[in-house]
């Protein structure tokens, strides 16, 4: 979810965050709010379907961030050992605040939260992790092509090793804590699917990297639309491949869960995340930039706060709505509220930022 700043040529990529940050309020109201009797709806089930985009997408678009950053300190001449550093430094603060999260909402939570709440593997310790991953990747490879395949040779690594650590191959001789990491177990024997462990998530990570050195290239930048046409064909050639990969009567692992591990399904949500590129460019040479304000944008630039903060108006302890109580009407009501909430959040949150850079600014010319 962090986002580093870009040029203007690139709000699409700010807009699919913002994207991502809507689908998550929406899928989070939906599954707080409503009573037992609405969750049974065809409308409750398409809501939670979209609820597999967002974490996908923030990986991605965190990875092509990423690949943003280290390729802005190579061009500034910086050594591959001091971009290594720089990277895993944020990414290891990306992982120390989700322990953080994790530790508010363990306190707001008391005193029925259980203690191993704070050891949960959540959606900002997987991004801080795969950051650390990515930033040791980046470390051996020295120029942007050497980049883009070891990203590409991760992804899949993570994305085939999967199965097998879920199944077969689960390593339940480690700490729960430690293999939560590989598989999502947390407290109980088996991967539980609400989780965030890094297979196969962190492939998704190491997959936008692969694309940001792609997207960021002097080609790429000077023939946008002919790039994200190109992303647009590839996402579509990649989701049906996936099926007929799927479609085999031949497979390649003992256990076979194609919604939760397969390297199947994996691809096939790739592929419909590079779709998403070139509409969302589409979408903002058509409309935003003829338009002096665009939420989806604001939310996209201040996407960890709005993260950060809406998660306790919804799941916790000061939710706006008394959970699994309201209609369909009622529940869309408080996400139209927590929405514009995290719209005006985000703008104060940015201009605050520009006011205390200009007064710090200040006080240095002062000094």
């Amino acid at each position: 979810m962090p986002a580093p700043a870009k040029p203007e040529r690139f709000t699409y990529i700010d807009w699919l965050r913002g994207f991502a940050c809507l689908l998550m309020f929406q899928v989070h109201a939906y599954d707080s709010w409503l009573r037992p009797s609405a969750r049974e709806t065809k409308f409750f089930k398409w809501s939670q379907l979209s609820g597999t985009l967002p974490a996908p997408l923030f990986l991605f678009l965190a990875g092509v961030s990423f690949a943003l950053v280290t390729d802005k300190l190579r061009r500034k001449g910086l050594p591959p050992n001091q971009i290594a550093r720089k990277t895993i430094l944020r990414g290891a603060e990306i992982l120390a605040l989700g322990y953080g999260f994790r530790l508010q909402e363990y306190l707001l939570g008391l005193p029925w939260a259980p203690w191993t709440d704070l050891l949960r593997v959540d959606i900002l310790n997987t991004i801080g992790f795969s950051m650390i991953l990515m930033g040791v990747v980046c470390w051996f490879a020295r120029t942007r092509a050497a980049n883009l395949v070891l990203a590409l040779l991760a992804a899949a690594a993570i994305a085939l090793a999967t199965p097998p650590l879920y199944t077969t191959w689960q390593p339940r001789w480690l700490p729960w804590y430690i293999e939560s990491y590989i598989n999502g177990v947390h407290t109980f024997k088996t991967p539980q699917p609400w989780l965030f462990p890094v297979f196969p998530w962190a492939a998704f990570a190491f997959a936008g990297l692969a694309l940001g050195f792609f997207l960021f290239d002097d080609w790429a930048i000077k023939n946008q639309a002919k790039t994200v046409a190109l992303l647009g064909a590839l996402g579509i050639a990649l989701y049906y491949f996936s099926m007929w990969l799927d479609a085999r009567s031949m497979q390649l692992y003992r256990v076979y869960d194609y919604w939760h591990s397969s390297p199947n399904f994996f691809l096939a949500r790739v592929g419909i995340l590079l779709v998403l590129f070139p509409l969302s460019y589409l979408w903002c040479r058509a409309v935003v930039s003829r338009i002096p304000f665009s939420p989806m944008v604001q939310l996209g630039q201040t996407s960890l706060l709005v993260y950060w903060v809406h998660i306790e108006f919804v799941y916790g302890r000061f939710s706006i709505l008394k959970k699994g109580a309201q209609s369909v009407p009622m529940a869309t009501f408080g996400l139209l509220i927590i929405t514009t909430a995290m719209v005006l959040l985000s703008v104060a949150r940015t201009r605050w930022k520009g006011k205390g850079a200009e007064v710090i600014a200040w006080w240095r010319r002062a000094l």
